[in-house]
């Protein structure tokens, strides 16, 4: 397929107008502005004046929706984009407006991985080999060994047989034979047996995370399963199966071959259903919770009910407490700790990673963090070319989508906000994450699992965003300026009182600053001003965050 085919009317004159609302505030609506429109492969540009700068510079990944309305010889066209962005082209000619809309839709939803952007992105400060590295799965292995001597770093999935979306390599309990993982793995729905992802070196201490077990209705066993669990013991600590779903769902999943641990067959193990939601009952809330925000004409008691009613703080809540459970489990009670959902790859990983973030300072640095997320999201297994395939603007509903890992920045964003001095990183950093989990010049979120990356030699043909993230003057700017490191774990309150709305989010595009934001961005100016030593401890700040806009690099 060539671009250029799908490319109908490359080049128009146009009008970018305010988003439909103008913004909210005492912000006055920014003008109307007037340029030459051109569609290419990957990007749509407004430039306003010849030779002049790029006004608009819009990679069409972002498109959500494109929705258009023609007269008899102009047309509007209305992008919602997948950072919530609202944008308005007015188009002079009629069939100009419905061409370029007709391309935008097109190149905007692109289903080959190896027509997207990273693998034409060529920035000229950056190597492809730069970043994929980084984080090897093993160097979380290799902390893990100085502190204990009873796990080992298995190569038992090498060759993606025996978890398509498991990384090649893993880590289990020392004495466990790798025959023992592959009929565990024939045990678990994907394969995804047992693992360890993170081990709490003050109590000894792990927590675990798998798929659902394929029990069935026939109560099927697995002896080599059980054995795994029990080696994680020890024979003298109990452990806390935490099921993500609600009890009702496990039954239920028995019908389609799936299930729970059984009591009587895990030894030391006690199973505890904490439900969360995902799939479309999370993308629903997701978009009701959007359609609010944009919505100027609710009073305040009707805005609250809509958010009230969009469920989002829920499922926040019931996201952070689960994690919070946990944690406990290994920090106060000396539990060992198995999560799991149906898949393992959603709810799971989203327990697993906030429950890391609690408990771990090193998780709560900029760097631990990517590294967080490149061992818990990324290599774990979590579907984004799924689950980000649209954002909450999209009229198509599959089936597959889902916010889960929004979900997830938006609990960080919580405990940043209830411990501001705790991270080290701020808001630039989980807003610039949105963004590319959706749509990004960089392929650390492309495909579903390491396996499909190989396949498609992400690592090889596209950048890291972790090294785009890694440069000093975007490192700076991404540091939290009132950062004081703590070994103590943080315990968030879940308290209806205690959680607000990300209005950094999903207000960003509708709203004046508030005050308090305001005395933020002075606060990170003046720390701009003072060096505290060498670049690795380096506070310095400037207000705004890095977004897709920065991205402009060149097309290969």
């Amino acid at each position: 397929m060539e671009f250029s085919e799908l490319i109908r009317t490359a080049r128009a004159e146009a009008v970018l107008l305010p988003g439909p609302g103008g913004r909210r505030g005492a912000t006055p609506a920014p003008a109307p502005l007037r340029g030459t429109l051109c569609v290419t492969s990957h990007h749509l540009l407004l430039v306003a004046r010849p030779g002049g700068p790029t006004d608009l510079w819009l990679l069409l990944r972002n498109v959500d929706a494109a929705e258009k309305r023609v007269a008899s010889n102009s047309g509007t066209i209305t992008l919602k984009c997948k950072d919530l962005q609202v944008l308005q082209l007015e188009i002079a000619g009629m069939e100009e407006c419905l061409n370029i809309a007709s391309s935008i839709e097109a190149l905007s939803s692109l289903e080959s991985v190896i027509t997207s952007y990273p693998f034409f992105y060529r920035p000229q400060t950056m190597k492809l080999e730069d970043g994929w590295r980084l984080y090897p799965y093993d160097l979380y292995y290799q902390r893990v060994s100085r502190e204990t001597d009873a796990w080992r770093l298995s190569t038992v999935n090498a060759d993606f047989r025996v978890c398509a979306s498991y990384p090649p390599s893993v880590i289990v309990p020392s004495g466990v034979e790798d025959e023992a993982l592959v009929r565990s793995a024939r045990f678990r729905q994907g394969g995804r047996f047992p693992v360890l992802c993170y081990y709490h070196g003050r109590t000894g201490t792990a927590m675990l995370r798998s798929s659902q077990p394929l029990v069935g209705a026939n109560r099927r066993r697995c002896r080599e399963d059980e054995e795994l669990l029990g080696a994680v013991l020890g024979g003298h600590r109990r452990g806390y199966v935490l099921d993500t779903r609600s009890t009702q769902a496990a039954k239920q999943a028995r019908v389609t071959g799936g299930g729970t641990e059984a009591k009587s067959c895990y030894l030391g193990w006690k199973r505890l259903h904490r439900p969360l939601e995902r799939g479309r009952p999370l993308q629903d809330s997701f978009t009701k919770l959007v359609e609010s925000c944009n919505d100027p004409s609710l009073s305040m008691d009707r805005w609250l009910s809509r958010l009230e009613a969009s469920k989002w703080l829920a499922h926040v809540k019931e996201a952070l407490g689960t994690a919070c459970l946990a944690a406990q489990g290994m920090d106060r009670e000396g539990a060992c700790i198995l999560v799991h959902g149906p898949e393992g790859t959603d709810t799971t990983l989203l327990v697993t990673a906030l429950a890391q973030v609690i408990l771990d300072p090193d998780c709560r640095t900029l760097r631990g963090f990517q590294a967080l997320l490149e061992r818990e999201w990324i290599q774990a297994g979590h579907p984004f070319q799924l689950r980000c395939a649209r954002s909450a603007y999209s009229h198509a509903r599959p089936k597959h989508e889902a916010p889960t890992f929004l979900l997830f920045l938006d609990c960080v964003w919580q405990l940043s906000r209830q411990f501001p001095l705790a991270l080290e990183f701020g808001e630039g950093l989980l807003l610039t994450l949105f963004e590319h989990a959706y749509a990004s010049p960089y392929g650390s979120f492309l495909c579903n699992s390491e396996k499909e990356r190989c396949l498609c030699e992400v690592q090889a043909k596209t950048h890291s965003l972790w090294s785009w993230l890694g440069q000093a003057g975007l490192q700076r700017r991404l540091r939290n300026p009132l950062y004081t490191p703590t070994d103590l774990a943080i315990w968030p309150s879940v308290e209806p009182q205690s959680l607000r709305l990300w209005q950094g989010l999903f207000l960003r595009w509708l709203r004046a600053p508030e005050p308090t934001e305001e005395a933020w961005a002075q606060l990170w100016s003046v720390t701009s001003q003072r060096d505290t030593g060498p670049l690795g401890r380096d506070h310095r700040q400037t207000p705004p965050p890095p977004t897709l806009a920065a991205d402009r690099g060149d097309e290969g």
